[in-house]
């Protein structure tokens, strides 16, 4: 996968090619497995067995400073359904540590259920501790906010009408606050600006209030609700103004500047992770999708990404690399035993 192989075929005339090279470090007293049977073994392969490697080996590779941010979303593998089995695409949700920008875990969403039920059976496998954990207005559930408290993590989540009552308050408040002047409240407030030469320009404002507790959640149903957000992004291209306007709930102190930050990181799950899966590996293209392969292969995919990205003396992008690899056995090797800073 490291060195650019996408399919069943693909991995067998990888191991053809470098049979040679491969005998430094197994035995293969069989030769090169066809491809019918590696896409048999992976179909087989149970992914929680699976998981619970990948776990064992990130935990023992990486080492997160203090207030690393871990955002948590989901992807659908576009072309791993199958019509004729009655099988719909697999979505996975993953976590993704944004500033060493590595894959945490991952869970498959049950085909009966949605992300609500899955993200929480992927906290439960995290490390969490002193980290920020983000996720989209589908993670907006008290369930999932108390279990990242429980495991010794702090939040930011996007807050919409899926929560109807909590919205109408939240919205409510800062209209409040801003009509007075923000008499009366603590707050914090910081800006971002950026422009380019395209005629695009992007403002974004962020305020925060806290000791808020009482008045949008006076029944202590939201565990640790420490502080609310607000985001507003104004963005000007080519003369035309839009305006968004979006909320948070968080156990975060009283900081705009650090929930901005923490917003803007989790992003990278979608920029660094779902793009370059899309981009540099194929993913929606792919067309396995027999029994347990599909969430098996997005597997190796992660690994392989998390490998390439500790590998920083190229500059190339994923693709790039993922050839060079292929061609080059010393800098494969390079990226087999490249660590974690």
């Amino acid at each position: 996968m490291i060195c650019g192989a996408d399919t069943w075929v693909d991995i067998e005339s990888y191991g053809l090619a470098k049979y040679e090279w491969l005998k430094k470090f197994l035995e293969l007293p069989n030769g090169i497995p066809t491809h019918d049977t590696i896409a048999r073994v992976f179909s087989r392969l149970k992914p929680e067995q699976f998981q619970k490697c990948f776990l064992s080996w990130i935990q023992s590779i990486s080492c997160f400073n203090p207030g690393e941010v871990i955002a948590i979303d989901g992807k659908t593998l576009r072309h791993s359904y199958d019509g004729g089995a009655d099988k719909k695409a697999i979505h996975m949700v993953s976590a993704w540590a944004s500033s060493q920008k590595l894959v945490l875990g991952q869970v498959k969403v049950d085909k009966k259920s949605n992300e609500i039920t899955a993200i929480p059976a992927l906290l439960k496998v995290l490390e969490l501790n002193g980290s920020i954990v983000t996720i989209d207005a589908m993670g907006c559930q008290r369930s999932i906010v108390k279990s990242i408290i429980e495991q010794g993590g702090d939040y930011a989540i996007t807050l919409k009408n899926n929560q109807l009552s909590l919205y109408a308050r939240v919205e409510a408040l800062f209209k409040q606050a801003i009509r007075q002047g923000f008499s009366g409240f603590t707050h914090t407030a910081y800006s971002t600006q950026k422009e380019n030469n395209h005629g695009r320009s992007e403002i974004r404002h962020h305020l925060m209030l806290s000791e808020i507790k009482e008045l949008i959640d006076p029944d202590n149903q939201w565990e640790k609700l420490h502080s609310i957000g607000l985001i507003e992004s104004v963005r000007i291209v080519n003369g035309k103004t839009t305006i968004e306007t979006r909320y948070y709930i968080s156990s975060l102190p009283n900081n705009a500047q650090k929930l901005g930050e923490s917003v803007r990181s989790h992003w990278g799950i979608e920029n660094s992770l779902h793009w370059v899966l899309d981009v540099g590996f194929r993913e929606d293209d792919s067309r396995i999708r027999k029994d347990n392969a599909p969430q098996n292969f997005a597997t190796i995919r992660h690994i392989s990404l998390n490998l390439l990205n500790q590998e920083k003396t190229s500059k190339t992008g994923t693709k790039n690399k993922r050839l060079r690899a292929g061609w080059d056995d010393d800098y494969l090797t390079k990226i087999l035993t490249a660590s974690v800073n």
